[in-house]
């Protein structure tokens, strides 16, 4: 018994957010279904999947903005619903709309901010330097003038004023350029060296391997958790990149209509591809041949997560 209490503190020590069996429903609609889930300490770990999979209320619910209806939840051992006024001391969020005062300038919002959580931006300033100095020389400009990128660096400050110990990143990087998604995975990264626990949401498939672990979610289930790469490797198909003369849209209708083709997806100028097992590429590109294409281009390739999340969700599907 003494053996199983103290492996349990030490899971407890190792664990910087616990969530079991969360589930959350607004009337008939079931936004969060029975989530269970363990960020270690000093993890940055995502949330992958597409508007409305139910990433917005478990942040919500994590930051005590909403009660779940079912399970429990807890950040640095405070839970989420009896421990509400530590978490929100110890915990930086970041919500998916820019949420802080446009009519104030950028110094005045991180002032704000840092006096609410009773600090100053001087005494937490080596979290918030690297940062900081990228919007230092618009200390006076108003937050609503500011642009996208800008507005999302001032947005973390704000959230690292009062040295949270655990971050919650909801969509941050929705909206922005490219340039200012990579310079924003960039400071998180720094982030994680400084020991931040980091949990993070997008829609974004190509931000997935930059977590150390993902959970892919849609419909509110949690489908796969696992590092990028165990999900990868976890991919069970031979995958084809095929492009040929035709447009898009008739390649892709030629495709499906094939009763050999398993799956056929658009990604970029070509169609990922794989096939049942008792096809193969030849008996395809003749096919297409017939169909009227020419310069047909099929190359086997790795899979990335975006191909495996459809995997996933054709096989959910299918059951």
């Amino acid at each position: 018994m003494l053996i199983f209490t103290f492996a349990n503190l030490l899971i407890n020590k190792m664990t910087s957010i616990s969530i079991h069996n969360l589930s959350k429903s607004y009337g008939d609609t079931h936004a969060v279904q029975h989530l269970s889930l363990e960020v270690k300490k000093g993890e940055l770990f995502g949330l992958i999947g597409p508007d409305g999979a139910g990433k917005t209320t478990v942040f919500r619910m994590l930051t005590t903005l909403i009660l779940p209806d079912e399970g429990t939840a807890s950040i640095e051992g405070w839970d989420i619903v009896k421990d509400y006024k530590e978490i929100r001391k110890h915990v930086g969020y970041m919500p998916g709309r820019f949420s802080l005062y446009q009519d104030l300038t950028v110094e005045e919002n991180l002032t704000f901010f840092a006096t609410v959580f009773g600090t100053t931006i001087a005494e937490n300033y080596d979290l918030i330097k690297d940062i900081y100095e990228q919007i230092k020389p618009f200390s006076n400009r108003r937050a609503g003038k500011l642009s996208g990128g800008m507005k999302q660096k001032l947005a973390l400050c704000c959230a690292l004023i009062h040295k949270p110990k655990v971050l919650l990143l909801d969509e941050p990087t929705t909206g922005v350029d490219v340039v200012s998604r990579k310079e924003f995975w960039e400071m998180l990264f720094r982030l994680k060296a400084q020991g931040v626990t980091i949990l993070v949401s997008t829609p974004y498939m190509d931000e997935a391997k930059r977590c150390d672990r993902i959970a892919l979610i849609q419909g509110g289930h949690f489908l796969r958790v696992d590092t990028p790469e165990g999900i990868v490797a976890g991919y069970p198909h031979t995958l084809f990149a095929l492009r040929s003369s035709k447009d898009m849209y008739h390649l892709l209708n030629d495709l499906r209509s094939h009763a050999h083709v398993r799956s056929a997806f658009s990604f970029g100028e070509n169609c990922h591809v794989t096939l049942w097992t008792d096809s193969t590429p030849d008996e395809l590109l003749h096919y297409l041949n017939k169909k009227g294409h020419t310069g047909i281009e099929m190359t086997p390739i790795c899979p990335s997560v975006e191909d495996c999340f459809m995997d996933i969700l054709g096989e959910k599907e299918e059951s």
